[in-house]
């Protein structure tokens, strides 16, 4: 009996197998060798008929999504780091607060090199090796940030830091969605999300904290110990997929290569820059405009968290209700906050609820990845890597355009104009995407 089966996609044809005839997917033997490699108190007791996903139970697949999620909190920790210390870390490394920018700008592009290109490299590995080779290797670009002795090295070592960011993303939110009940794998994906917003909202703070108390190197030192306890998780937890479908690089890559996906990346890396943009300079704002000590500092990362927590829930609901015009909505109110930030910045009394409006702009997160996912096809994993290398495109972007404001000699809160063009710019690439898809619909119903 064939069936044809709507999804995101477009319809899909399946051949599905009479009753005399259907043989499960999954032998009863496999099942049987994936239970016995898992700890005894978590080998699950259903049959051994039955899919991978069912045979999880339900403690099992939280301490899977709790370590993939403790990864992506030591990625947003290490991320944002820089930020929170970028005074500290000039003053460490007798640089200028531009060239801190200049290290967040190679973290950045070490992410948007690594996630396409590590995601089709692994594509054809299983997926518990490559999680964790990823982190692995996070935990070392880490290590060599911690230990770097001066700009150059540092540089360098920030750059290694990023590649395995978005690849490794990519690849858990995959697994989240593997390990899950059908009914269940959107929030099986946004809970590994959570991590990154969790650690804007606590581990940014904490880390500003104790680089300020000890030294801005405590800051990666941390980051390194909590990727070595992502690894061990994963290790324990995740077990090999005998299901586990292996992808084709070159299926993939030809996927990937349409104008819709393109577009919405560069959306992503044009629109979500202005965030960044005031977010790197958000310490030389607060000292030089706003007026308060470096001490508020983690209270202001903290604050921010707070804004991108609001925005990760805020890009849920606004995509499952208005689709891709939901990006439209973010991109407006972003730029209109951004226009505002230069006059909030003069009081310490407005400053603190603009850091939250400008954390919410996040939101363009869950709205883009849900928008590559309608539009991929079979380039879901280098898709969702590249998510991520578009923000960090972003990234580098925002940090680099702002540090060309402060360099010509303009405040630093003007980063909030520069912000408001960038999200300007991802607006109007709004704009030419759905124009090119109302075009390409009018073509399809002429030629039916």
């Amino acid at each position: 009996m064939e069936m044809e089966i709507p999804s995101t996609c477009g319809a899909q044809h399946y051949h599905w197998p009479d009753a005399d005839s259907w043989q499960p997917a999954m032998t009863p033997v496999a099942v049987q060798q994936y239970n016995s490699l898992l700890p005894r108190p978590l080998r699950p007791r259903m049959s051994p008929n039955s899919s991978l996903a069912a045979q999880l139970t339900p403690r099992q697949r939280t301490l899977i999504i709790l370590a993939l999620s403790l990864g992506g909190f030591a990625i947003g920790t290490s991320e944002f780091a820089s930020m929170g210390l970028m005074l500290e870390i000039s003053r460490g490394l007798s640089i200028t607060e531009t060239q801190v920018g200049h290290l967040i700008s190679a973290y950045a592009i070490g992410v948007v090199v690594g996630a396409p290109v590590l995601a089709f490299v692994g594509a054809s590995f299983p997926r518990r090796r490559l999680l964790l080779a990823l982190m692995g290797f996070y935990a070392v670009g880490n290590l060599a940030s911690a230990l770097a002795p001066n700009y150059a090295t540092m540089l360098i070592a920030r750059f290694v830091a990023g590649l395995p960011h978005g690849a490794y993303f990519g690849v858990a939110m995959l697994v989240a969605a593997a390990i899950s009940p059908a009914g269940q794998r959107g929030q099986a994906m946004s809970r590994v999300l959570l991590g990154l917003s969790i650690a804007i909202l606590i581990g940014n703070p904490l880390t500003t904290w104790l680089g300020q108390q000890l030294s801005w190197r405590t800051a990666f030192a941390l980051v390194t110990l909590l990727a070595i306890a992502t690894v061990a998780m994963i290790a324990r937890f995740l077990l090999p997929d005998p299901e586990e479908v292996r992808t084709s690089p070159m299926r993939e890559l030809r996927a990937f290569n349409t104008t819709q996906v393109w577009l919405a990346l560069a959306i992503g890396a044009v629109g979500f820059a202005g965030m960044f943009c005031v977010f790197t300079y958000l310490a030389p704002t607060l000292v030089q405009v706003t007026g308060v000590a470096e001490s508020w500092m983690p209270l202001a990362v903290g604050v921010f968290g707070i804004g991108a927590i609001i925005g990760n829930i805020a890009g849920g609901w606004l995509v499952d209700r208005f689709h891709f015009k939901a990006a439209a909505l973010v991109l407006a109110w972003s730029i209109v906050m951004l226009l505002l930030y230069p006059l909030a910045a003069q009081s310490v009394w407005t400053i603190g609820p603009m850091i939250i409006t400008v954390g919410t702009m996040g939101a363009l997160a869950a709205v883009l990845q849900t928008r590559l996912m309608d539009v991929a096809g079979e380039a879901q994993t280098l898709a969702a890597a590249s998510n991520h290398a578009a923000f960090n495109t972003a990234n580098a972007l925002g940090p680099w355009l702002g540090g060309m404001a402060i360099s010509a000699g303009f405040s630093p809160a003007t980063t909030g104009y520069v912000g408001a063009a960038t999200a300007f710019g991802g607006l109007l690439l709004w704009c030419v995407a759905v124009m090119l898809e109302k075009n390409r619909a009018r073509t399809v119903a002429r030629s039916h």
